[in-house]
């Protein structure tokens, strides 16, 4: 082999290494690009199964805030008439016993300055 020939061929192995490294980053292209389309279509497929999981969830959250409401408006209702029937039970008591309900008022007063006398000399003296 002469040095004509060695050098007639590095040209050639040149142009072969360049033709092989453009086809290495072609098909890395191509392989990156089929990989981001999988992904893509992963992730369309992903978010149209959540969409009703997550609309199915909203809707129990919603039928749970209406049942507490319904719950809390229930027991105030439930209140209303216990405070209803209290103060006509006491409106009552006072009308057939004007006397001891003058008494217990009193005594109940007295008995409540008593104690706000008693909890305010505590507070003082600590």
């Amino acid at each position: 082999m002469s040095i004509f020939s060695t050098t007639d061929t590095s040209p050639s192995l040149v142009q072969q290494a360049s033709e092989s490294a453009d086809h290495a980053i072609l098909a890395s292209q191509q392989a990156a690009n089929d990989a981001l389309k999988t992904l893509a279509n992963a992730m369309q497929d992903l978010r149209h199964q959540a969409t009703p999981l997550m609309d199915h969830a909203s809707d129990q959250v919603s039928a749970m805030a209406r049942h507490g409401m319904d719950s809390v408006r229930e027991t105030a209702h439930q209140l209303r008439l216990k405070a209803e029937r209290a103060s006509e039970g006491t409106t009552s008591y006072i009308r057939h016993e004007p006397v001891k309900s003058v008494l217990i008022a009193a005594a109940t007063g007295a008995a409540l300055m008593a104690l706000v006398s008693l909890v305010a000399r505590s507070r003082s003296h600590n």
